[in-house]
């Protein structure tokens, strides 16, 4: 359809090959769609107008595969990306799959296990940087525990910090310019996966050996299971320098891990979401992979999981010419222009501590009874958002 809302490589949107290829399994019942073969999930990606193609180690190369066949597998799949144009972004490890992860892997309490899960994360970065990623992500998926009785915590989170400071050092030690973006998830599949938002996941870059090459890759459902905002999530990230990558789909608050098709469940915050990704505003917009991290519902043949993806990128555009409609509006700006007003020139004096400028904090004449008389128009104002969003103002 010509309505300017078809994806293009010019979006940056991409998708996994876990997540097109999902099969539509879950714990209650088996696979109900034939597995998609690689080459055709490329060829159909480009159709759609993707950018690119993530991966993680064991979705192209089977776990155990011999180097012959890994070597032939990784051939054929980087001629797939020439035929198409296809890129790959970002690669990751399956660091949960496998009995040996029962435990957890940078976290398990074997250090055999540990070294184990450091060895093949360092193979599926070697595979990554074939294939061109410039982004590794970790998902400690089994990173977590259902009894604290098993460890103490803070030896799990030394060992996570041990391993990650390895693959840090080893990966500039081959000169590689990499960035690894942390993934933080609550629960599922363990009961609780130690550095379990955004916020645990800054703050633990942040007494790492390499936190320069450390950031987040938040995702929508992980920040919503929880009922926490993504908004603010990503916000965070953003304004520390620390949004690496991101992973968007739609959740539904207190459920388990749906990775719905983006903007399906909460319209508003994924309309807020892309705003924010966007830069209007005037803020710096994010530039890196729009990558989706979902799956068409067990209801869909391979026909619908074209529609799905097709579905979240043409979302993706929808919100993105909402949002700029909306920050074009000229009530908007003349409502946040009132709200940020500051005519005496008090907000300098809190950009840094001096003695003049706490001399003169304390002469201003600050009145609190005045200084809450005046509403704010946030009702106005979001009534104005859900308006744009529901494509009833220009």
């Amino acid at each position: 359809m010509a309505d300017g809302f078809d994806p293009t490589p010019a979006d940056r949107f991409t998708f996994g090959l876990w997540t097109v290829g999902n099969r539509g399994a879950d714990p209650f019942g088996g696979p109900v769609r034939a597995k998609i073969p690689l080459r055709r999930i490329l060829d159909k990606l480009a159709e759609a107008g993707a950018h690119g193609v993530n991966l993680h180690d064991n979705d192209l190369v089977p776990f155990g595969a011999g180097a012959a066949e890994r070597d032939l597998i990784v051939a054929d799949f980087k001629q797939g990306l020439a035929d198409t144009g296809l890129v790959v972004p970002m690669a990751t490890t399956n660091l949960f799959s496998h009995p040996v992860f029962r435990d957890g892997a940078f976290t398990a309490s074997d250090p055999k296990v540990r070294a184990y899960a450091v060895r093949k994360a360092m193979s599926a970065i070697e595979l990554g940087v074939e294939l061109g990623a410039s982004t590794i992500v970790f998902w400690g998926g089994r990173e977590g525990t259902e009894t604290d009785a098993a460890r103490d915590c803070r030896d799990a989170i030394g060992w996570f910090r041990q391993c990650l400071d390895f693959l840090c050092a080893w990966t500039k030690d081959q000169g590689w310019e990499l960035r690894f973006a942390l993934e933080a998830k609550p629960n599922e599949p363990r009961g609780d996966i130690y550095l379990a938002t955004t916020g645990h996941m800054l703050h633990f870059i942040s007494t790492l050996e390499h936190g320069e090459m450390c950031g987040v890759n938040p995702e929508v459902a992980h920040e919503n299971m929880p009922g926490l905002s993504m908004v603010h999530a990503v916000a965070q990230a953003m304004e520390c320098g620390k949004l690496f990558h991101i992973d968007l789909n739609g959740q539904r608050i207190g459920r388990y891990d749906q990775d719905l098709r983006f903007g399906s469940e909460d319209a508003k915050g994924a309309f807020f979401l892309v705003r924010l990704l966007e830069g209007f505003g005037g803020r710096p917009a994010y530039t890196g992979p729009l990558h989706f991290d979902a799956h068409a519902y067990r209801s869909e043949d391979e026909d619908g999981v074209w529609d799905f993806a097709k579905g979240c990128m043409r979302t993706y555009k929808i919100l993105a010419a909402r949002a700029r409609a909306f920050d074009q509006d000229a009530e908007v700006q003349q409502i946040l222009a009132a709200s940020h007003a500051d005519p005496d020139g008090v907000a300098p004096l809190l950009k840094g501590y001096s003695a003049a400028s706490a001399a003169a904090l304390a002469a201003l004449p600050l009145d609190p009874d005045a200084l809450a008389a005046t509403g704010k128009r946030y009702e106005r104002l979001d009534q104005l958002a859900m308006e744009h969003l529901f494509g009833a103002r220009g």
